[in-house]
């Protein structure tokens, strides 16, 4: 048993109601602050050259990690592009940044190469960052410590409030961050949301380190670092809301010429498709095969709201996918790459649904031996490609390739080829 198993194993220095014990293991803290403002005040939003440079020398003077945040304006434009950019750093004190009026922060991210970047579920913002020239090199997730750590909710206010004692005001988070000026209480929400990040980096250190799960934090951080930008999704129409209900291929086509046109006119008028048109119209529209523009007015949101012109551009839509010729209409469903859904596995091979179902046991008791999701012991995708197809012999040494050829990291690969192993010789197999 590895030391994480063992202090994850003790009830006593378990961590409860999203609290990390101290050093006498006790987790109870006084009643929660209000944090109300910034330590140095609201600073003003960096929207010119001259005020980038000045930020980019205190930043590069200060010391220690650098916290940095990014708001976007996720269902008001098109994109997630950032619209403010938040830092704060010892000796440099908290910047915000407007990322429309300043839009290469590359001289920014250069002069905090090598330093440590601490964010709050660090995927969600890294795209929007390295748009705008922001690439860390090294970075700390607290979101994702908090998971390794066992919190049992890692959002960024119960995280402060359970670890540090501080509410954070959450009230401005679903904001339209594009809004120009942008008001003060939401300035003051973006420059406390790097108040504490640091502090709250330390205390998870700490915990992590307690728990003998440090190195593997570490691990996790640096493959967040190293990733390459993820691939642009194969057919992104077919995630439209509401696909299940539509079958014939041709509704298929609707569905997509739809979903091409909407997506066009919302990234030219830099808007949220979903303002141009919603997910259930888009299939409404599938479902009746309009003929013309009065029977697709009478369609749920297609309103009489909906001006003549616009009623028209969607009715030619329709039109496009119905006058395609067989050969050009999509298939049902999208290309399997990997192994089937496992709901088909009994059927199609008994032999690999007995391993993955010994496998999932197998992982699901490690994950609660460790106080961890199960998603953050394996990847679930991972699991089920060497439950399918195993290695052969399905030895150790030839599971912890495997799972190291499928992005598994070295904690990983200790900890779950044992359970693996025994999973892939179970009975029926």
């Amino acid at each position: 048993m590895t030391d994480a198993q063992d202090t994850a194993a003790d009830s006593s220095l378990r961590t409860t109601g999203g609290t990390p014990p101290d050093d006498a293991g006790s987790s109870v803290l006084g009643a929660p602050t209000p944090l109300l403002e910034p330590r140095e005040g609201i600073p003003p939003v960096v929207a010119d050259e001259a005020g980038l440079a000045r930020v980019i020398a205190a930043f590069a003077a200060g010391s220690g990690p650098v916290a940095v945040d990014a708001e976007r304006a996720s269902g008001y434009r098109y994109g997630q592009r950032a619209y403010l950019v938040q830092l704060r750093r010892q000796g440099a004190g908290t910047a915000l940044i407007d990322p429309v009026a300043c839009p290469d922060l590359s001289g920014l991210g250069e002069a905090l190469s090598g330093v440590e970047w601490v964010l709050h579920a660090a995927t969600q913002d890294l795209p929007c960052l390295r748009e705008i020239g922001m690439v860390p090199t090294r970075l700390f997730d607290t979101e994702l410590a908090g998971r390794l750590a066992g919190f049992p909710r890692v959002g960024l206010g119960a995280m402060v409030e359970g670890v540090l004692g501080f509410v954070l005001e959450k009230g401005h988070s679903a904001v339209d961050w594009s809004t120009r000026p942008l008001p003060e209480p939401w300035l003051r929400y973006a420059a406390l949301d790097v108040e504490l990040l640091v502090d709250l980096r330390d205390a998870l250190e700490k915990e992590l380190d307690r728990q003998g799960k440090l190195e593997w934090a570490l691990q996790e951080f640096d493959a967040i670092a190293t990733a390459p930008p993820a691939e642009p999704r194969k057919d992104p129409w077919r995630r439209t809301s509401g696909m299940h209900k539509v079958r014939r291929r041709r509704q298929l086509a609707v569905v997509r010429e739809l979903w091409q046109t909407r997506d066009r006119i919302a990234q030219r008028r830099d808007v949220s498709p979903g303002k141009v048109l919603s997910d259930a119209a888009i299939v409404e529209a599938a479902l009746a095969l309009p003929g013309n523009v009065h029977v697709l007015a009478g369609l749920n949101g297609f309103g009489h709201r909906m001006g003549r012109r616009q009623l028209e551009q969607w009715q030619a839509a329709v039109d496009r996918a119905k006058a395609l010729p067989e050969a050009a209409l999509p298939q049902p469903g999208q290309p399997v790459t990997g192994p089937p859904p496992p709901r088909a596995w009994a059927d199609k091979d008994p032999a690999a649904a007995a391993r993955l179902s010994a496998a999932r046991a197998g992982v699901s008791s490690l994950a609660e031996r460790l106080n961890m999701p199960q998603e953050n012991v394996i990847s679930p995708d991972t699991v089920r490609r060497i439950c399918w197809e195993p290695p052969a012999p399905a030895d150790e040494a030839a599971v912890a390739a495997a799972l190291a050829g499928y992005g598994a990291r070295p904690w990983q690969v200790e900890l779950v080829t044992p359970v693996l192993v025994d999973a892939l010789a179970a009975k029926g197999a």
